[in-house]
């Protein structure tokens, strides 16, 4: 196959998320990467629970964003408050048509849609201890390198990637 004929590698949609939830994720993970981190998106946690995204850097900080895209979804979801334990700053990202008043102010906010993000609010920085670091960080780079792999041989033997 020459280089010309190649088709760009496409994550497949796994129907979780409505249609705001992914452009506030996509939109999202554009400012996250402009800070400076890699995101990894619907990684099982070892609490059992799975976060929306999950943003690493190069200095090893592991911030976790909570995607919320109705007032009704932020009421309906409260297993956000687990995922303290598994990062140094938790986030909330939702759409501008949500208001900012509902989400905790010991959290972080960010504002976005399809095409980028602003960060509202700081999140405060919760240390993790190195062991749950470390644990976290080897989650991070076997999901992102399975699903990449899985992206380059769909028909190979890596299970469920998510």
């Amino acid at each position: 196959m020459t280089l010309a004929a190649k088709q760009p590698l496409e994550l497949p949609i796994d129907g979780r998320q409505s249609e705001t939830a992914l452009a506030v994720g996509r939109g999202t993970a554009r400012l996250l990467h402009a800070h400076g981190f890699s995101v990894v998106s619907e990684l099982p946690l070892p609490s059992g629970r799975r976060a929306d995204l999950v943003a690493l850097d190069a200095g090893g900080e592991i911030w976790i964003v909570e995607i919320k895209s109705s007032v009704a979804d932020f009421r309906a979801d409260q297993k956000w408050q687990d995922y303290r334990a598994h990062c140094d700053r938790l986030f909330f990202a939702t759409c501008i048509a949500v208001p900012c008043e509902i989400f905790p102010k010991d959290t972080g906010l960010i504002v976005a849609d399809a095409f980028g993000a602003q960060m509202i609010c700081e999140a405060p920085e919760h240390r993790l201890p190195a062991a749950t670091r470390k644990s976290m960080m080897l989650l991070f780079a076997r999901a992102a390198a399975l699903r990449l792999q899985s992206l380059a041989d769909p028909a190979g033997p890596y299970g469920d990637v998510t």
